[in-house]
């Protein structure tokens, strides 16, 4: 697919969209292959209308930040749940270290802007929360945006120039996987920008807190409905 039309780095357009494109890294919502740790107690087919809900919400954020280029960097194939005026690209690369950089690398060859990277797993992203992540890439303020997540990786990425290097080799899926990407932005000298934390879903404990967190998501509505009379009690927990 083509890449959409951009501004050049350090200005905003016409439009008032921010010369930065985001990336969602993101599976498709397939039973079986989705969010397999929800499972128990939730049915694969359950969790893969989960994370269906997860990635509309985090699609609809996107198409709603004021930024100049919206890519879904897609393992699998697009279905009816994605939203006009994203530009969609292959992922390629084996462990998730390679994926992340090479979606960075991919996009930014395509349009060379600074690059904001989510994944599908945390719904209760908002327009706000990504374009305050993108402005210090634009006005030059920083050279790297990071959103740390609860569990001790990261659900956002962000730089202003690519290097696949700060990316490789990163072990993914573990308590320390955060720092250590943090860890690596800052031995490189870059100056980072910290996002608020987030908890990305992972564990039903984890959907229970983004579902109250977010009350009006697909991914709540979903959850609810899953958990019929249950919902109320679970998500009133602290």
């Amino acid at each position: 697919m083509a890449a959409a039309e951009v501004s050049a780095p350090g200005e905003v357009s016409a439009a008032g969209e921010l010369p930065v494109q985001i990336v969602v890294i993101a599976k498709a919502p397939v039973p079986g292959r989705v969010k397999t740790r929800l499972t128990p107690p939730f049915s694969p087919a359950e969790a893969a209308a989960l994370a269906r809900a997860a990635l509309r919400d985090t699609l609809a954020a996107v198409s709603r930040a004021a930024v100049a280029r919206r890519v879904l960097a897609l393992d699998g194939t697009p279905g009816s749940w994605l939203l006009p005026g994203f530009d969609v690209i292959a992922q390629r690369g084996a462990g998730l270290d390679e994926r992340i950089a090479y979606a960075l690398a991919d996009a930014w060859a395509a349009a060379p802007l600074p690059v904001v990277l989510i994944g599908m797993d945390t719904p209760q992203v908002t327009p706000e929360l990504l374009n305050g992540a993108a402005r210090p890439l634009v006005d030059g303020s920083a050279d790297a945006a990071f959103g740390p997540a609860r569990d001790g990786g990261f659900w956002l990425l962000g730089l202003r120039n690519i290097d696949p290097g700060l990316v490789l080799g990163v072990p993914m899926s573990r308590p320390d996987t955060g720092a250590v990407q943090l860890a690596r932005l800052e031995r490189a000298g870059l100056r980072v920008a910290l996002a608020p934390w987030l908890t990305d879903i992972d564990t039903a404990a984890e959907a229970v807190q983004v579902a109250a967190e977010a009350p009006d998501s697909l991914f709540a509505a979903g959850f609810s409905a899953l958990l019929g009379e249950l919902a109320p009690a679970l998500l009133a927990l602290p």
